[in-house]
């Protein structure tokens, strides 16, 4: 079965840290590419960061966001800190096999000011 399944979400203050986690079917976690995306309300879903031979992050998380995977526990994670109120999001975790794409159902990320 096909699946992704995100964790590591809550609330926490701003300055404060998470770490998200996706764990991922096998033939998910194969392919050499995975991503983290973030929606916010009333906001289109938007890349956060994403790994394959190398890693890529949007600007506004350079520097605060780490994307890293473990290929024993076939597990995609997104260590994330210094969070600000404008991190508030659902963040999805995605992948590919046989060419088509998956996503998971989301972990909620609130950050209090």
């Amino acid at each position: 079965q096909v699946q992704l399944v995100e964790s590591g979400g809550g609330l926490v203050q701003s300055g404060g840290s998470l770490r998200l986690s996706c764990a991922a079917s096998r033939s998910i976690f194969n392919n050499n590419y995975m991503g983290w995306y973030r929606q916010a309300p009333g906001k289109q879903r938007e890349l956060v960061a994403s790994i394959s031979s190398t890693t890529n992050y949007a600007d506004s998380v350079k520097g605060r966001f780490t994307i890293s995977r473990d290929n024993a526990k076939n597990t995609l994670y997104l260590q994330m800190n210094n969070l600000k109120p404008e991190d508030t999001a659902v963040y999805y975790c995605h992948g590919y096999t046989r060419g088509i794409g998956y996503w998971g159902q989301g972990t909620q990320v609130t950050v209090s000011s």
